[in-house]
């Protein structure tokens, strides 16, 4: 049994960075497939610039010569905020209680993991699989003391994710690829050139559509 990897986020836009860090994981975690999330309204940051149509469609564009990778637009119709509880549970309800998922995130994102909306519950739903890159390793010591506790109970190793359906962390090599979002937003508001920063299809999309100028 393969395990199914998670990767949420507001994708405004989708950029190599997003991508490398798929690739790496199916690879690095043996990953049957990774569904994209795409937040709608998400609840630990600002709105998307970009309207969900046209984030979606993005994202869609990037990621349609890789067969393993697939969209799940079901939280871009919610008016909602966006939290990863709610995501698990709905993922749940839809594939069971049995499948392996893996969410898949950052190191930056593991250290304010404890800020999350009831964090502690969702290893009850999911593993987390955490990205490594040069220069950016984990420092136990940087931890929230309850979030070190239970990273140090559920560390494991990746050939565990595909054992049981939830509740471990790993972590992960991934290419370092230092792209932001909030870069290209800004390149692209002054007229300046995003090219080998995001897919090319999804460059002529943002300059057909005169996003973020």
């Amino acid at each position: 049994m393969k395990a199914l990897g998670l990767l949420g986020g507001t994708f405004d836009p989708v950029h190599f960075g997003h991508l490398r860090l798929g690739i790496d994981a199916l690879e690095e975690l043996s990953l049957e497939s990774i569904r994209w999330i795409p937040s709608g309204a998400p609840g630990h940051r600002h709105s998307p610039v970009a309207s969900a149509a046209h984030r979606l469609e993005m994202l869609r564009l990037a990621i349609a010569d890789e067969p393993r990778f697939h969209v799940d637009a079901a939280e871009l119709e919610s008016s909602e905020p966006t939290y990863t509880i709610n995501t698990f549970k709905r993922l749940r309800g839809e594939l069971g209680k049995e499948i392996s998922l893996v969410m898949l995130i950052g190191m930056d994102s593991l250290l304010t993991l404890h800020t999350w909306r009831e964090w502690q519950k969702l290893f009850d739903f999911a593993h987390f699989a955490v990205a490594e890159r040069p220069g950016c390793t984990l420092n136990e010591a940087e931890l929230d003391p309850n979030l070190k506790a239970l990273y140090q109970e559920r560390h494991t190793d990746s050939t565990t994710l595909c054992k049981t359906p939830h509740g471990h962390v790993v972590r992960f090599n991934s290419v370092p690829v230092a792209v932001a979002a909030t870069d290209i937003r800004s390149r692209l508001a002054k007229n300046q050139s995003a090219r080998y920063l995001i897919p090319a299809t999804v460059l002529r999309y943002i300059e057909s559509h005169a996003l973020y100028r």
